[in-house]
């Protein structure tokens, strides 16, 4: 059991992070922060933009900054961008400072989600089911080393996945982490 003070949500585009991440946040009474939302507040540019500028190598310093601030803060649920767990460092700082639940989805149940986002620069291409399968094979590897838990949201709507999630945090984090909390009913 990790007793961390924060809330670690890693997985794939389309795996439901931040959805479920600000119903866990509301569930457990903690302040909710989309990584991706928190680089662009501080740049002043979307994501879009900084890949545009900066390249992949830019945004992804941009992210390990942002982690590395936000993870020295307590009581909060943390969606992370898909690719968050490439640096080494921040899987560290996402041991050392979340209770890490990894995200799960299927790859036809990421197309089907992301069939009308146009705003994931790495998604930009004509083969959005090759990039993702790509990503998978270099990224999954990487949730499974930070995880503590690892859920599955492909069935799932978003308030379905949040409840049933809380349940195993009530039992596997929230007792350890924040003993002050009460039992909330899912």
């Amino acid at each position: 059991m990790n007793p961390a003070p924060n809330l670690v949500l890693v997985g794939p585009m389309g795996a439901g992070k931040s959805s479920i991440g600000k119903r866990l946040a509301g569930r457990f009474g903690l302040a909710f922060v989309d990584a991706d939302r928190e680089i662009e507040a501080r740049t002043g540019a979307s994501v879009a933009t900084i890949f545009e500028c900066e390249g992949e190598a830019g945004f992804r310093a941009r992210e390990a900054a942002a982690l590395e601030a936000l993870l020295q803060r307590e009581g909060l649920v943390v969606a992370t961008g898909g690719g968050a767990v490439l640096d080494p460092g921040s899987r560290e700082r996402m041991r050392a400072r979340g209770f890490v639940v990894h995200l799960q989805v299927s790859l036809a149940r990421q197309l089907e989600r992301l069939a009308r986002d146009r705003s994931r620069p790495l998604l930009a291409g004509d083969d959005r089911e090759q990039v993702l399968r790509r990503l998978s094979e270099l990224r999954a590897p990487l949730y499974a080393e930070v995880a503590d838990l690892c859920f599955d949201t492909d069935a799932l709507f978003p308030p379905q996945a949040a409840a049933q999630l809380a349940r195993l945090l009530d039992a596997q984090w929230t007792r350890a982490a924040r003993p002050d909390l009460q039992e909330h009913p899912a």
